[in-house]
């Protein structure tokens, strides 16, 4: 009992038990332990930071496997085939860029990178026409004549596009083509003359086409079965010379309706803008990739024809708009080549003059299937070639078109 009465009072006496000293200890503890706590929550924000990236990496590579190697839809160069420890990946063993097949990359250019693209299209196209001109009096008696014509068409278009990486999810694009055209036309009124007595008609045209300027933007990090989203905004000028520009004849035999061109255009002959949307998406061993774009084409006021009988007058003319779109599947063959097929479809709208529909305007519907190959020449430098096959009346019957970018 003595030490128990004894030890009670030291008790008491402790500084410890003290409870301002015991609350200044908490304190302390408390802020020990946030201290701790904000270290552990930064190392896991830092360790969930580095997984993500990790994560990227990985989509990207496996994108870039996919569609070439030539780097990531961001722009930033992503690692390759697995190679042995502390040994470089060695270059020539980098997969090449799948064969684009479309007018939209699917891989942007890398920050500070710049891209030159020469390039060089065939398209050829053949089309029978039969057009009545006059009026029908009663069923199978037609008063009038009718225009019998055939018309192939070759155009060669050679382009020189430029591209630059702004950042690792934006790059800007120009584009200056030069177009030669040669048109063969073989006409014959019905009923006028003898059946070998047809007209042939053969007019040509050269020159700087519609200049090009296009902004393209990654949205998101895609990675593996996550699609990458890219948006587009191109801009069509009207530096090429337009179809009113060109001399039309309405006096040449053998050929009615509205006349044959002496000369042929080499632009569209009106400004255009057209948003785009593309979609690639990695899934092993292959990516898929498709596009949605609308080409908003501006009306024209006050617009004349240059005919042999004179400027004839149209007045306002409105092109109807273009609504495309596409999709494809690109696959790596080897180490150096890739191969990648697909389909691209426009429909283009109907033309009014003065706020009308013109008399023969029709909606177009313009289809084709792609097939392209690319193969790598060397780190910089890719050869591609993508063929084209009209499978609507309105498209052109074959497209050949050979591209080989620089990477500086």
């Amino acid at each position: 009992m003595a030490f128990i009465g004894a030890a009670a009072p030291a008790q008491t006496n402790d500084p410890s038990e003290d409870p301002a000293a015991r609350l200044t200890s908490l304190k302390q503890r408390i802020d020990e332990q946030t201290l701790q706590l904000n270290a552990l929550k930064r190392s896991l924000a830092e360790q969930e930071a580095s997984l993500n990236e990790m994560r990227r990496a990985l989509g990207n590579e496996a994108l870039a496997a996919q569609r070439g190697g030539a780097g990531s839809p961001g722009g930033q160069q992503v690692a390759q085939a697995p190679a042995p420890v502390g040994q470089p990946p060695d270059e020539a063993t980098r997969r090449p860029e799948v064969a684009p097949i479309f007018e939209q990359p699917g891989v942007l250019t890398p920050k500070g990178k710049y891209v030159l693209e020469p390039s060089l299209q065939y398209a050829y196209s053949s089309s029978n026409r039969v057009a009545l001109v006059g009026y029908t009096v009663i069923p199978a008696i037609l008063v009038g004549v009718i225009d019998i014509r055939e018309v192939r068409r070759t155009t060669f278009t050679g382009a020189l596009t430029g591209r630059v990486g702004i950042s690792n999810r934006f790059e800007l694009e120009a584009k200056l083509p030069y177009v030669y055209r040669a048109d063969t036309g073989i006409g014959r009124e019905f009923l006028q003359g003898a059946a070998t007595n047809s007209t042939v008609f053969d007019s040509t045209g050269q020159g700087i086409g519609d200049v090009e300027l296009t902004g393209r933007y990654q949205f998101n990090d895609g990675g593996l079965d996550r699609p990458y989203y890219i948006g587009s905004l191109r801009f069509k000028s009207r530096t090429g010379k337009d179809p009113f520009e060109v001399q039309t004849s309405k006096t040449v035999l053998g050929f009615r309706s509205d006349g044959i061109q002496t000369e042929l255009p080499t632009g569209s002959g009106f400004y255009g803008l057209q948003p785009a949307l593309t979609m690639l998406y990695p899934s092993d061993p292959a990516v898929f990739f498709g596009t949605v774009s609308y080409l908003h084409t501006f009306s024209r006021n006050d617009v004349s024809r240059n005919t042999d009988l004179g400027p004839e007058f149209l007045g306002k003319v409105s092109p109807g708009g273009i609504f495309g779109f596409n999709f494809g599947m690109g696959l790596g063959l080897n180490e150096k080549s890739s191969f990648s097929i697909g389909y691209d479809h426009a429909s283009v709208g109907k033309t009014k003059l003065d706020g009308q529909y013109a008399a023969d305007a029709v909606r177009l519907q313009l289809g084709t299937l792609l097939l392209g190959y690319s193969y790598r020449l060397s780190e910089k430098r890719t050869l591609n070639v993508s063929l084209g096959a009209g499978l609507t009346r309105d498209t052109p019957d074959v497209t050949l078109t050979v591209r080989m970018p620089f990477t500086f």
